[in-house]
């Protein structure tokens, strides 16, 4: 009988730490990818990387943070900058217009992912290339602007 709640004790143990390993298990995917910021991305994506540096609201979104960050306390500031930068939050993303001025704007990577491995060999499969109604939604959203009355335009501004 003891052997027997020996063996029971042994793989609870054991299924509880298989659990708690593979809770640190990103389950084989992966992505070491960093910012890089657009300019980056302007190398290869000239037309694009053009059309949102001079269309696009978010390439200047920065400004507005600056304008309202005197009326705002700190916390409300970094509201602001989980749309109105790239990265922020995230590792490697923006943390001040001091530390990070190139992820300082809702840049190409705000949308796309961080972009550093795609931009070393171009292989569209190690960014998000195809955008969806839903990636719009994390920022363009009713809960983030009163009577938001969102009209998507992917290709808006910037492609």
């Amino acid at each position: 009988m003891r052997g027997k709640c020996y063996t029971v004790r042994i793989a609870v143990f054991l299924a509880v730490l298989t659990v708690f390993g593979l809770s640190f298990v990103d389950y084989g995917v992966t992505n070491d990818a960093t910012y890089v910021g657009s300019e980056a991305c302007g190398e290869c994506h000239e037309k694009e990387f053009s059309n949102y540096s001079a269309f696009s609201k978010k390439a200047h979104s920065s400004k507005s943070i600056k304008i309202m960050s005197s009326d705002l306390d700190q916390d409300e500031v970094k509201e602001c900058y989980a749309c109105h930068a790239t990265g922020y939050g995230k590792p490697g993303g923006f943390v001040s217009f001091a530390a990070t001025p190139h992820l300082a704007d809702a840049g190409c990577e705000v949308c796309h992912g961080p972009g550093s491995l795609h931009a070393e060999d171009g292989d569209p499969d190690l960014i998000k290339a195809k955008m969806e109604i839903k990636d719009c939604e994390t920022c363009h959203n009713a809960d983030r602007v009163e009577n938001f009355n969102f009209k998507p335009l992917i290709y808006g501004g910037a492609h």
